[in-house]
């Protein structure tokens, strides 16, 4: 009898498992991906043959020829290729980075403006939001370039803010030169930066082994500062002097001067992407529950404290994700800066492509560039959204 009922028990069929057609549907269409991809690059690697072009990046090393306007490190017509990609780089990102912090200064304003009980700031803040979100950003970009800061006057007649000069040839400001203990100051600078990861993880340990909250951000950030100070004035003659900007001739001596289309750029990006944070706070502000507001003002909280204490800290649990979209967004709109001349990573790469025809190499370098930058900004933010979540049990 036994023998019996197991000769009738059926036999497993794993190609009706789920499990099995999930897995063989994922082979098949990866599988697909990759012969897409590699009869893609065989097509393009026939048709550069056919032209009589080789695939590679030998062409980096050759002499650029052609100037920058604006650049951060010394650069030349003579130098490489590689030089003046690099120049590009580090002007997109000094107008992403910079954009993004004060862009998330200015959005928070707004979004907290924007729930205002003062009619005339809640409006104000509407229109600004309404405004910017329904205005192409290009057009915002040549509106500032062309209406703005080329219609300032010449820099004789230049618009004098304290020590600030405001002319056609852009923003001059004080700016600090570096003296020869410069070099001395960032070794002691980069010394402090790794004491303070140091301390930073050394409190994290503590915090796992002792069980109780113990503060990360402060400490590490007391040990950064503090090394700082003491190199600062420690060493014999202070690394930098702070340089004033002076009207000469029909341009400026001393100080920065940041250029007309930096600038464009620059506050293109900061408006055009604060309204949008702005809509992101609100939404947050707005998703914590009035219960929380009103236990606050029973403990004796006021409006600011409670908005700094109860409200803002529960509401970057919604604000967090979307916010990394627009910070992402802000980094991909600067390519825009083609359209007035700001000499980005695009712009600089597209100036490479006319001259020597790479297109292919040109074009997957930018596209490696920006997609390592949104990873990277992504993994910061998903590290800050890790630690600000609600943990459920």
């Amino acid at each position: 009898m036994a023998a019996k009922r197991l000769e009738r028990l059926p036999v497993w069929a794993f190609w009706r498992d789920e499990r099995f057609i999930r897995a063989v549907i994922q082979i098949v269409v990866l599988g697909g991906v990759i012969w897409l991809g590699i009869t893609a690059a065989n097509n393009v690697a026939f048709s550069l043959r056919q032209q009589g072009i080789a695939l590679g990046f030998d062409f980096l090393n050759n002499g650029a020829g052609f100037d920058i306007g604006d650049t951060l490190i010394p650069y030349t017509n003579s130098d490489t290729f590689a030089r003046a990609l690099l120049v590009g780089l580090l002007n997109t990102l000094v107008v992403s980075v910079t954009g993004i912090v004060l862009a998330t200064i200015l959005g928070i304003f707004v979004g907290i403006a924007r729930l205002s009980s003062n009619w005339l700031v809640s409006r104000t803040a509407w229109l600004f939001i309404e405004l910017m979100r329904n205005v192409p950003l290009l057009v915002l970009l040549v509106f500032l370039y062309t209406a703005v800061f080329l219609k300032l006057p010449r820099a004789r007649q230049a618009i004098s803010v304290g020590p600030i000069y405001l002319s056609n040839r852009g923003v001059a400001v004080p700016w600090g030169e570096p003296t020869e203990t410069w070099g001395a100051f960032l070794a002691v600078l980069g010394a402090a930066l790794v004491g303070a990861v140091m301390a930073g993880v050394g409190m994290r340990v503590w915090q796992n082994r002792s069980g109780r909250p113990k503060p990360i951000v402060l400490p590490a950030l007391g040990v950064l500062l503090g090394a700082s100070v003491v190199g600062w004035f420690a060493l014999p003659q202070p690394p930098l002097t702070l340089s004033y900007p002076e009207i000469a001739g029909f341009n400026f001596r001393g100080g920065r001067t940041f250029t007309p289309e930096f600038m464009a750029l620059l506050l293109g990006l900061v408006i055009y992407t604060a309204a949008f944070i702005g809509e992101v706070v609100r939404a947050g502000i707005q998703s914590v529950p009035k219960g929380q507001v009103e236990a606050a003002r029973a403990l004796g909280f006021g409006p600011g404290r409670t908005l700094q204490l109860i409200v803002f800290p529960q509401a970057l649990r919604v604000i967090v994700p979307p916010l990394t979209n627009q910070y992402l967004n802000l980094t991909k709109n600067s390519t825009l800066a083609v359209a007035i001349g700001y000499p980005d990573l695009f712009s600089v790469s597209g100036t490479i492509i006319n001259q020597t025809g790479r297109a292919v190499e040109m074009i997957a370098v930018v596209m490696a560039v920006y997609l390592s930058t949104s990873l990277f900004t992504s993994l910061l933010m998903n590290l800050y959204n890790r630690r600000v979540r609600l943990v459920e049990r």
